[in-house]
C-alpha cells in the first residue's frame, strides 16, 4: 500500500531499500530554505540495524500490512520463547530478540500478538502495560516531595525502574512495557 512520505507514523512498517523497516520516531522539520520533510528513525525488523531517513510529502513509500495473530506465551528455554496459537493450538518457538527489550515483562500465560509477513514471524508485540510487584524499593528520604522525585525500585522480574516515593516493597504496580516506566499503582 502506497502512502505519502509525510504520513509515516511511529510503529508503521515500510519497505525501504529492499528491507522491512519499522518507524521508531518521526519528526516534522521545516528548514528555512527548501521544502518541509519528515525525519524518520527506522529500525530493520530482521537484523535490528537503525538508520535515519528524510521523506518529503511528494515521495511515495510502500507501507507493509502485517497479519497479527494472538498467541499465548508458554515458557522460555535458554534464549528461545515458546508460544501457542490461541485458535489452532499450534506451538511456535522464537528467539527472544523478536520481542526486544520488553522481553523482561513477558509473563507465563500472557497473550501477545505475533506479527507475520508472508507467513513468516517478524516481531512479538506485548500488551501496552503489565502488572508487576515491587520486591525492593529504597526508603523515602525525609524532605523529598512526591511531585518531583522518583526512587529506584526492583521488580519481581529483576527489572530496575524508577517509582514514586510512596511505593514500598510488596506493592503491585502497572508498568509500561514499551519503555519500562511506572504508570500507576495496580488496582487489586
Amino acid at each position: 500500500m502506497k502512502i505519502n512520505g509525510n504520513a509515516i507514523r511511529p510503529g508503521n512498517i515500510i519497505e525501504h531499500k529492499g528491507r522491512l523497516m519499522r518507524a521508531m520516531k518521526t519528526q516534522h522539520t521545516q528548514p528555512g530554505k527548501g521544502g518541509a520533510y519528515l525525519q524518520v528513525e527506522l529500525k530493520d525488523i530482521r537484523d535490528g540495524t537503525k538508520m535515519n531517513e528524510r521523506f518529503r510529502a511528494s515521495e511515495d513509500v510502500d507501507r507493509v500490512r502485517l497479519d497479527q495473530i494472538e498467541y499465548q506465551f508458554l515458557f522460555r528455554e535458554d534464549d528461545m520463547l515458546t508460544f501457542m496459537n490461541n485458535e489452532t493450538y499450534e506451538q511456535i518457538s522464537l528467539h527472544e530478540d523478536m520481542v526486544g527489550e520488553p522481553v523482561m515483562f513477558l509473563q507465563d500465560g500472557m497473550t501477545v500478538s505475533i506479527e507475520l509477513y508472508e507467513e513468516e514471524p517478524i516481531s512479538v508485540v506485548l500488551p501496552d502495560t503489565v502488572i508487576c510487584e515491587v520486591v525492593e524499593a529504597d526508603a523515602v528520604v525525609k524532605g523529598q516531595t512526591a511531585s518531583s522525585s522518583y526512587k529506584p525500585g526492583v521488580l519481581d522480574n529483576g527489572a530496575r525502574i524508577l517509582v514514586p516515593p510512596h511505593i514500598a516493597a510488596g506493592t503491585r504496580i502497572v508498568v509500561n512495557t514499551a519503555d519500562g516506566s511506572y504508570v500507576e499503582r495496580a488496582k487489586d
